[in-house]
């Protein structure tokens, strides 16, 4: 991809929350960023001005809900809002991190399912179609009543292991809890080795406990997988507690970047050697430390807005080799 895409009905525009990955996304398309201007008013209100023509054309808008979550919500549904009242065809909303759908369920009496309320704002604002990358819970996207593109990041991250020889039976993916073992499963698929289990209570929130290792992993390579890396604290436990288990090293990879709180001094203390991540959630350089590598995504989601817009099916991107 990467060269000039002809098709003038084709539209992506970025929001504020991570540019330099749209730019990416538009490049692989091979199209430029649409003309938008987002501004603040004094009361702190979004103000959002389309600066050309939308009339019939099929717009992709992206914008992950990361921090600040709320001001990057409430930006996607003014621009949503934005769209529908200057009659663009369809509506195609890129988040390639879905923010609050760790509140997808009532786990305790009178909770919100903010996961839900969210999606309904989505839809109901006006957007036509979702594209997203690793969900906390697959279910999640039958929380929307619109038709829901869900990308996987294990490809890229496996694609990343095998180029380093990290395949077979000297090497366990293992799974920071039980809610994990799917995603573990499917990168173990990939690099053709066997998986492990992090049994552990969490006595409150954000405070992880690690309890029990199922699974053999002494004198083995050991990668850690997880869909988000928020405090930490569920990531760095695990990689000691694995260390200390016998592991001859410990390697981590996730989808996204939360990195809030203690999150990076945790990682540069623990006994992960290298983290790999993505750019979903959009890092400024002091929260890259040495032992961090980036994985870009925007080729991926460059590859599923051309499928989407041209009617081709987008299954072949969770292939490991999906580069045309």
């Amino acid at each position: 991809m990467g060269e000039k895409y002809h098709d003038s009905k084709l539209k992506i525009y970025s929001l504020s929350s991570n540019r330099p990955l749209a730019e990416k996304i538009a490049a692989d398309v091979g199209v430029e960023l649409g003309d938008v201007t987002v501004t603040t008013f004094s009361d702190g209100e979004i103000r959002i001005n389309l600066e050309e023509s939308v009339r019939g054309d099929h717009v992709y808008i992206i914008q992950s809900t990361s921090a600040p979550s709320n001001q990057h919500l409430m930006e996607l549904l003014i621009m949503i809002d934005a769209l529908r009242r200057a009659s663009a065809k369809t509506i195609n909303v890129v988040i390639p991190y879905y923010g609050y759908a760790r509140q997808d369920r009532k786990a305790r009496s009178r909770e919100p399912i903010t996961a839900k309320l969210v999606a309904n704002m989505i839809t109901e604002a006006g957007a036509d179609r979702v594209l997203t990358l690793d969900l906390h819970a697959a279910q999640l996207q039958g929380f929307f009543d619109i038709p829901v593109d869900h990308l996987l990041g294990a490809p890229l991250l496996a694609n990343w292991f095998i180029e380093h020889d990290f395949v077979g039976d000297d090497v366990v993916v293992v799974s920071p809890d039980h809610g994990g073992v799917t995603r573990a499963r499917k990168l173990a698929e990939f690099l053709k080795c066997s998986i492990a289990i992090v049994d552990k209570r969490r006595p409150k929130a954000n405070v992880a406990e690690v309890m029990n290792i199922i699974g053999d992993v002494e004198g083995k390579t050991t990668i850690l997988i997880d869909d988000l890396i928020d405090t930490a604290g569920t990531m760095t436990a695990a990689a000691n507690a694995l260390k200390d288990r016998g592991a001859k090293c410990v390697y981590a990879c996730g989808s996204h970047a939360v990195f809030s709180g203690p999150a990076i001094e945790r990682i540069r203390d623990s006994a992960i050697e290298k983290l790999l991540i993505t750019d979903s959630i959009y890092l400024p350089e002091e929260k890259l430390i040495d032992k961090m590598e980036v994985i870009s995504v925007g080729n991926l989601i460059g590859h599923a807005i051309l499928r989407i817009y041209e009617d081709r099916p987008v299954s072949p991107l969770f292939e490991k080799k999906f580069v045309e």
